[in-house]
């Protein structure tokens, strides 16, 4: 048994999918049989060409046409003469390994393309170096991974899983994942809660105990990870799998009910999503609203910018599917983890506190002026909300709504209809924002508190190491003063404060923002019908009596043990 963190609850039993790029390397020998060496070129050649073909269908299901147009880019090129022939001169003239004649070949042209003045000839470049490494690979006999291809029931296995990769996973087919880092705020775990699919993150090394095609049980209750399990270990998991199931129909019992508390004191649960197909997810467990959309998803997995129109697309996608439900959307937050290839982000020693998010945004106006045309546009369609994300100053808020003011205006003078109803707020998830929440109160509509990012700021340890994952701690008062600070500085101002950090469907945590005042819980969507059914046994009153005793505790153990007390 491998143990783990749990990031996402439920059990999956199916067969392991390793994604983890293999080593390109090999030994450069001397050939004697340059046929033999050209029928490998050629059948590698072949095979890449066929797993292409694979992924262009794929991409132009899930993506479009414009988007699968990347991979006839690099079909063209293993049809390219003026590629392939000079390959297999070298193998005939120079006696040559394929790889030896592959890599020489592919680096040449590259070079020369990375030299040219032209854009889309450079751009060329990446195509021929991504299709040479997947030729390279079939000459090896190793498998260059691909989620996109999955078509069989599987478990991923992966050090990691990016952002960009999690949204290539096939839904259809990703049973759960286990990786060998993450936390339970990793972008990964957060992605799994979002996909409705168990998952364990934080192994230390399960990619280096499973193989392909080994029978894994995920325990996303437990955070286990079981390899080859016997027949009892099977049956044991099944009935686990089983009576996991026969706790979510209890929880649908309360789908359509609204959150109320014992007392009688109404509150919003809300869900964090993704991509348009997350919508669905939030309506079949009864969200009550969108608290969070992650626009960078848009971004992401592509090789450019996103266009206005397919912007506007997705987001009159949701609107429409959340009819009037409230949604509110962050403009994009690119850098700390999630890398956009394409935006060529500059390398920073830290990422999380440099070049991102709204401070991305700001310095690259044509980027971000198309974000907000495209949602303006689409607010007709429903009760959108616009939020910035990482705000540490007034500056950046204002010069952020002034550009959002002018593109509305720009749209208007064009004939755009506009609703005249949107409510313009922003993140809380550094600690200076946090503690100017009064002056920032004056001029925004609404806060969000993201705990994920606040947390890790505010105890100075990155959410990502697990050398210091025991500092990353939701209740510690520390955290829970600075979001009494923002609550306060809201309700001062008659405005509401959501959260959507992970914390928002945390068990412990929800009592004590329920005493605190927090107005909308947002969460992934698996976590919204456990929490209502958690919220309608608490009395808000009560919780709030105990406000200040827990600002006043000095240890996260003391405010565990005291909310577990006053709770069971």
């Amino acid at each position: 048994m491998i143990q783990g963190i749990a990031a996402s609850n439920g059990i999956a039993i199916a067969k392991a999918y390793q994604l983890v790029t293999p080593a390109l390397t090999y030994e450069k020998k001397a050939i004697d049989n340059p046929n033999k060496e050209i029928e490998r070129l050629d059948s590698a050649l072949a095979t890449a060409k066929q797993e292409l073909e694979k992924i262009k269908e794929h991409t132009r299901k899930e993506m479009g046409d414009e988007h699968a147009e990347i991979f006839s880019a690099h079909l063209l090129v293993l049809d390219d003469p003026e590629m392939v022939n000079p390959m297999k001169d070298k193998i005939t003239n120079e006696n040559v390994m394929a790889e030896t004649a592959l890599e020489e070949t592919a680096n040449m042209f590259v070079d020369m393309f990375k030299n040219m003045d032209n854009e889309y000839m450079r751009e060329r470049a990446a195509d021929i170096q991504d299709v040479s490494k997947r030729v390279l690979a079939h000459l090896l006999g190793v498998t260059v991974p691909n989620p996109a291809l999955i078509d069989e029931e599987v478990i991923v296995i992966a050090n990691d899983l990016t952002p960009s990769d999690t949204a290539q996973l096939n839904r259809d087919f990703v049973r759960g994942f286990a990786t060998d880092i993450g936390g339970r705020t990793s972008h990964s775990a957060i992605m799994a809660r979002s996909l409705e699919i168990p998952a364990v993150v934080g192994t230390r090394g399960v990619t280096k105990s499973v193989k392909n095609d080994d029978v894994v049980i995920v325990d996303g209750i437990e955070g286990n990870v079981i390899v080859n399990p016997s027949e009892d270990k099977l049956a044991e998991y099944k009935e686990k799998q089983a009576a996991f199931e026969r706790q979510k129909e209890e929880w649908a019992k309360l789908k359509n009910e609204p959150t109320i508390t014992a007392d009688k004191e109404q509150v919003e649960l809300a869900a964090n999503i993704g991509t348009p197909d997350d919508v669905d997810g939030v309506l079949a467990n009864g969200g009550e609203g969108i608290g969070l959309y992650r626009t960078e998803f848009l971004y992401m997995g592509k090789n450019q910018l996103p266009t206005e129109d397919e912007q506007y697309d997705a987001y009159k996608t949701v609107l429409e599917k959340m009819e009037d439900k409230p949604v509110v959307v962050r403009t994009l937050d690119v850098g700390g983890d999630k890398e956009i290839s394409y935006l060529d982000l500059p390398e920073e020693l830290n990422p999380f506190l440099g070049f991102r998010a709204i401070r991305f945004c700001l310095e690259n106006d044509d980027v971000f002026r198309t974000q907000l045309r495209a949602l303006l546009r689409a607010s007709v369609h429903g009760n959108l909300k616009i939020m910035f994300p990482m705000v540490a100053t007034l500056e950046e808020f204002r010069q952020a709504k002034g550009m959002l003011l002018d593109e509305k205006q720009n749209l208007k003078d064009e004939g755009t209809a506009v609703s005249d109803d949107i409510e313009v707020g922003i993140m809380v998830e550094i600690p200076s924002t946090a503690v100017t929440a009064r002056q920032f109160a004056k001029e925004v509509d609404f806060f969000s508190i993201g705990t994920n990012d606040l947390i890790q700021y505010t105890m100075a340890a990155d959410r990502m190491n697990e050398r210091v994952s025991y500092l990353y701690q939701p209740y510690h008062p520390a955290i829970l003063n600075l979001v009494n600070s923002v609550i306060e500085a809201a309700h001062a101002e008659d405005k509401w404060v959501g959260m959507c950090g992970e914390m928002a469907g945390d068990s412990i945590a929800i009592p004590a923002l329920l005493g605190l005042g927090l107005d909308e819980f947002s969460m992934s969507a698996t976590s919204i019908l456990p929490a209502r059914t958690q919220i309608r046994d608490l009395s808000k009153e009560k919780m709030a009596s105990y406000k200040d005793k827990l600002l006043s505790m000095g240890t996260t153990e003391e405010v565990v043990e005291f909310i577990r007390e006053k709770t069971e």
